[in-house]
């Protein structure tokens, strides 16, 4: 089904009358958010408090040769000094493996460098003091003598027998490294009219979230127990985590998560300075708070997508797709990152490199290296849009090379919506998407005859306009496949408890979190659906593993499609129990009784019968008048995980128009489209934000971001002033479509919506600057980030 930013509210045969399902309803925290009154872990004061700050290594990789702290010490306001020996008595170290991804392997990691600096930024002492400017102070009387060791930068050489084992327990610098080779391959391109060949560059990127990450972990002597305040995106895996590494019960810790400014998949990951920083606390036995500042957060906060990757495709005269080839290599620093491991992002490259397309060979391999940068690991869209810009770059340059039409040779390929359930060629399993409908209703929002039209004349008046498309599927609503089936504890499920308070209201606890995008809102507003009542009259509360159902948490898009089907669940069920209080005290049928607007009423004539204030009453302080052996259950949790298919996949497609200066090598974007099928639409307008803050930081990768280093492992540009992100001035309208084709695997039928923009962004710019310079005659441009250097070079004029 199509949808269009004119249509309808999106309702199905599960809407109850007056449901929120579909419609662009307002955030709950919205008022409190605008008025300044979040609250943030920066804005936590506990009695006791104090601050760590962390001496980090100016070297890329250097072996520790003493560390005299006498002068720190002796420091006004200095509480303890710490290093990483004495701290490894405290907490246990952690390595980033996961069983299913066969060979992968890593190095022991400490909270702080014990014998060896191993990245540029790797903390190798901590300060604790009454303030963050004493602990800062007293760093800086810290007398390190390092022995600088060679350090390994280049992924092309990492595996070379010249070059240096950074982790000589582990033999050499391979971490993980997988093959693939499906159908006939060779076969095919040797029948092929015509085989094209591109190496592909992503370079490495980072979040840059609005508030840095952030901790305070306070150890309460008396009671023998931790709380942390964090912003994270899954509290649970980090009670586990830090319970396991300080040898305590899980029910030994508390994690609180309260509003957090934005994660990306930054905030879901073991640090190993916030690990530091609780195993302080558990050392002073007082409350400790970090706080990384802008730039520590850019030497320590998880850099991702520094890939090179040698595409190739095969395509007949007729526009068929015969095979897919990738080399994958990409260096991800000195450990893989616990506990998602630093493997999973060039496994997805694997998993996605052609994905939409109907094409039985494709092979493939991997290789995973270690090096002494900053460590790597998943960030919004993981893997997506390297898959995705190699995939459609192929695509696009092959389209070329035949004299076809871009979105031609897409209709020729794409899986046809009535081919499934199908299967891509990398065993991925999907069980119903929409890439021709899609790629329809994007031929008609942007014109594409129109814009081809405009296209041509200015290029008679050299102006220079290009026009690209990129298909994409997306990973969402990941079941036990993705983490669980690896060893990890990081939970593929959600809950959600629900009750009535004794005034009627309702109050949901759901175990994933909100981190800005909109989660309160969605869960408001499936609770209030299914049980029958306003959503001003529901509270929601997320991120405390004290009260919380146990839950996965916010990350690869699954809040709505898991979380919003658990709190769907859960408000259905109470509705039920409510609903036998309700004919217990009216002597009816509960079958016959139904709740709307917040009032029990005849389910047949919608006559109102019992307020849900004095059913509480009754419920609560005068049980005493139900019948007899009749208990009121006005509680109800309900769990929810995805069994019928590995993952949710959702599909879409997007366009992007721009116009290359031709002298000075910028690149100005006019529009930008996006159709994308996440299944049932539970909040249009959030879906729609997030599908454009998506795009938003896929422009970013394409055209702006890298996190540069030289030769000797030095991050050259870790500030906001160097590293470029983009910026409102510079970003174009972003408009956004839909199809509607709801997974069977929930009652909902949501799926995610959280990485689409991301996922399509870079790949669709990309393409739109080669087809803006092709009558130029400039060599493809397929080395990210685009910039105004590499386009000039590329028409030869530097």
């Amino acid at each position: 089904m199509k949808i269009t930013p004119d249509s309808p509210p999106v309702l199905s045969a599960l809407d109850r009358p007056n449901s929120y399902i579909g419609r662009a309803v307002p955030r709950p925290n919205l008022h409190r958010l605008t008025q300044g009154r979040g609250q943030y872990v920066s804005d936590v004061t506990l009695p006791r408090m104090t601050h760590v700050a962390f001496l980090r290594s100016p070297h890329a990789h250097a072996r520790i040769v003493s560390i005299a702290t006498e002068a720190a010490k002796k420091a006004p306001g200095v509480v303890a000094v710490v290093t990483g020996a004495e701290l490894a008595k405290v907490m246990t170290p952690w390595v980033g493996v996961l069983t299913h991804l066969k060979g992968i392997k890593s190095a022991p990691q400490y909270p702080i460098a014990v014998d060896r600096a191993c990245w540029q930024g790797e903390a190798v002492c901590a300060v604790v003091a009454k303030t963050r400017a004493q602990a800062e102070d007293a760093c800086e009387l810290i007398d390190i003598v390092y022995e600088e060791l060679p350090a390994v930068t280049d992924p092309e050489t990492a595996l070379d027998a010249a070059t240096p084992v950074i982790h000589e327990s582990l033999g050499d610098n391979i971490c993980f490294e997988r093959k693939l080779d499906v159908g006939e391959v060779d076969k095919a391109f040797a029948a092929s009219d015509a085989v094209v060949e591109a190496t592909f560059v992503c370079g490495r990127h980072t979040g840059v979230t609005t508030e840095p990450r952030a901790i305070i972990a306070d150890w309460n002597e008396g009671e023998q127990r931790l709380t942390v305040y964090q912003g994270t995106q899954a509290p649970h895996m980090m009670q586990n985590l830090f319970a396991k590494h300080l040898d305590l019960s899980e029910s030994q810790v508390r994690v609180l998560t309260k509003d957090v400014g934005g994660s990306f998949g930054i905030k879901v990951h073991t640090y190993a300075d916030e690990m530091a920083t609780v195993a302080l606390a558990r050392l002073l036995k007082r409350p400790v708070k970090f706080v990384a500042d802008r730039i520590e957060s850019f030497v320590t906060d998880i850099h991702a997508r520094d890939h090179r990757i040698k595409g190739k495709i095969g395509v007949t005269k007729d526009g068929v797709i015969t095979a897919f080839e990738i080399d994958d290599l990409t260096g991800i620093g000195p450990y893989s990152v616990y506990p998602r491991t630093s493997g999973i992002e060039a496994n997805q490259v694997v998993n996605l490199t052609g994905g939409p397309y109907n094409c039985p060979n494709y092979r493939a391999q991997t290789r995973v290296v270690f090096q002494n940068k900053n460590v790597m690991c998943q960030y919004r869209a993981v893997g997506h849009p390297i898959a995705v810009a190699v995939t459609e770059g192929l695509v696009e340059l092959a389209a070329a090379k035949i004299g076809m039409d871009p979105l031609e040779i897409r209709r020729r390929n794409l899986f046809p919506d009535d081919g499934y359930p199908a299967q891509t060629a990398s065993g991925l399993k999907l069980e119903q998407l929409s890439h021709h409908e899609a790629l329809a209703h994007l031929d008609t929002m942007i014109n594409y005859a129109g814009l081809r039209a405009e296209q041509k004349a200015l290029r008679e008046k050299h102006i220079y306009r290009g026009i690209g498309f990129a298909s994409f599927i997306e990973v969402t609503n990941p079941s036990a496949a993705f983490y669980g089936v690896g060893g990890a504890r990081i939970t593929s499920q959600d809950g959600a408890t629900v009750k009535l308070d004794a005034q009627g209201l309702l109050t949901i606890h759901s175990g994933v979190t909100e981190q800005g995008q909109g989660t309160e809102a969605v869960l408001a507003q499936c609770v209030a659906s299914s049980f029958g009542i306003s959503m001003d009259r529901v509270r929601v509360v997320t991120g405390d593993t004290d009260n919380t159902p146990y839950g996965g948490g916010t990350w690869a898009s699954r809040a709505a499609g898991i979380g919003g089907e658990a709190a769907w669940q859960a408000g259905k069920a109470l509705r039920g129990n409510v609903l036998a209080v309700a004919g217990a005290m009216l002597q009816a049928r509960p079958e016959d009784l139904d709740i709307r607007d917040g009032v029990v009423v005849d389910k047949a004539t919608g006559a109102e019968r019992l307020g849900l204030d004095e059913l509480a009453r009754v419920a609560y302080f005068r049980p005493d008048t139900l019948p007899p052996g009749f208990q009121a259950e006005l509680m109800a949790t309900r769990h929810y995980v995805p069994r019928g298919w590995p993952f949710a996949f959702t599909n879409g497609i997007q366009a992007s128009y721009l116009e290359v200066d031709t002298d000075t090598g910028f690149v100005k974007l006019l529009r930008h489209w996006c159709v994308e099928d996440c299944g049932t639409i539970i909040n249009p307008q959030l879906v729609d934000e997030q599908i454009r803050g998506g795009v938003v930081q896929g422009i970013g990768a394409a055209l702006f971001e890298q996190c540069l280093y030289d030769e000797r492992g030095q991050m050259l540009n870790g500030n906001m002033a160097d590293y470029l992100v983009p910026m409102a001035v510079e970003m174009p309208d972003i408009d956004c479509g839909h199809v509607v084709s709801p997974t069977a695997d929930s009652e909902l039928g949501a799926k995610g919506a959280g990485e689409a923009g991301t996922a399509g962004a870079p790949a669709c710019i990309m393409n739109a600057i080669n087809d803006a310079l092709r009558p130029l005659g400039a060599a493809p441009l397929t080395d990210m980030p685009f910039t105004p250097g590499k386009i000039l070079a590329a028409l030869g004029k530097i």
